[in-house]
């Protein structure tokens, strides 16, 4: 018996993992600069991370939402704080695409509405709604249907001024696109998104499931557009590998019992989890280093596309797009296997870096000494 073979893998078998370090079951240590696809927010094995899950799951790891969990509202609390929302309220569930489905579905319920509108390159899960608005045909099953949306250029301004309607129910965009390849949301391109659901009623849907929690260098990518959208979708930095995602939900929606339901979101155990993350965030200063060092690495690695070495870098904070000219296949796997090093893909063309927000300077270094060895 064998699992359902979707995922191409390689022959490396992690055991045990500590910060931005992993070792394999022959006892080979590797650094990971892709975290589990930018999940790995606080660093591996986080050790007030750990104690928080232990002391958690030896009290309580779960009971249902039909009773009151005071854990979701010091989450909501700590969260909407750190993220300069306190207005906002908190709706959990289990997954990014849980996250984004449940917004969709908020939106519709909020104006009547059902046409979507999303962007070229995006990704936003492979649930039912969120698949239906990820731009990816080869991931969209006969019954994920999509004839409600409308797919238009990523930081085209005018076409969304001119598709934004009385028809539209909601436009969601990442603030930096993940699979489509570190690609940052402009600050014009923002307002005019929020300028135009304003003045149409729709609901901005900004997906913060991999640029949130920080890896921008700022809490939420958004914030230095200085709009703020209706609804914040985030889940991968959120837990540090615990399943847990979200929703921060504006004011001008209300909510009503029976709207949105879930059996495992917001659970004891992932609460713990989702403390315990933002606290280290704010003890350890987390964002304000991704900032710091995403802005020394974007810097290294621009000097390199002035040498035509690379063709473009792309990104913001620790969310960094590394586009070459040529395939990375074979790149990728010397940096794997001959230099012990994880990164992670955007395409044939791009190395993705999401390093955990406590990755050291010497760390990011050694990585960019051994990129520059295969261009």
């Amino acid at each position: 018996m064998s699992t359902f073979n979707v995922y191409p893998v390689y022959d490396i078998t992690p055991v045990k993992a500590e910060g931005c370090k992993l070792w394999d079951d022959k006892g080979v240590e590797y650094l990971d600069l892709y975290g589990g696809h930018a999940v790995i927010s606080i660093g591996h094995s986080h050790p007030h991370y750990v104690k928080a899950i232990q002391n958690q799951v030896a009290q309580l790891g779960f009971y249902s939402n039909s009773v009151k969990m005071p854990l979701q509202s010091e989450l909501a609390y700590k969260l909407t704080a750190l993220a300069g929302l306190p207005d906002y309220k908190l709706f959990l569930a289990n997954s990014g695409a849980e996250a984004n489905e449940n917004a969709l579905k908020l939106a519709s319920f909020h104006n009547g509405r059902k046409k979507i509108i999303a962007f070229s390159k995006g990704f936003h899960g492979r649930t039912s709604a969120a698949v239906a608005v990820t731009d990816n045909p080869k991931i969209q099953a006969p019954i994920n249907f999509a004839d409600h949306v409308v797919i238009l250029p990523f930081n085209d301004v005018e076409a969304v001024k001119n598709a934004i309607d009385k028809d539209t129910c909601a436009v969601i965009m990442e603030g930096i696109q993940g699979v489509g390849g570190c690609h940052v949301a402009t600050v014009e391109f923002q307002k005019a998104i929020r300028e135009k659901c304003d003045e149409h009623g729709g609901i901005y849907i900004h997906d913060s499931v991999q640029c949130g929690y920080g890896r921008s260098g700022d809490f939420f990518s958004f914030e230095a557009s200085g709009v703020k959208p209706d609804l914040i979708s985030m889940a991968k930095g959120m837990g540090n590998g615990f399943p847990i995602g979200g929703i921060l939900i504006s004011p001008k929606i209300e909510a009503r019992f029976g709207m949105l339901g879930t059996t495992f979101g917001g659970n004891h155990l992932a609460c713990a989890a989702g403390i315990a993350v933002l606290d280290v965030i704010k003890d350890e200063n987390l964002v304000q280093k991704a900032k710091e060092l995403g802005e020394y690495t974007l810097a290294k690695l621009k000097t390199l596309v002035e040498k035509g070495r690379i063709k473009e870098v792309r990104g913001k904070g620790l969310m960094i797009g590394i586009e070459l000219e040529s395939p990375i296949k074979e790149i990728r796997e010397k940096l794997i296997f001959e230099d012990k090093i994880f990164t992670g893909a955007s395409g044939a063309n791009t190395i993705r870096l999401l390093p955990s927000l406590n990755v050291k300077k010497e760390e990011l270094d050694r990585f960019l000494d051994a990129l520059g060895k295969y261009l």
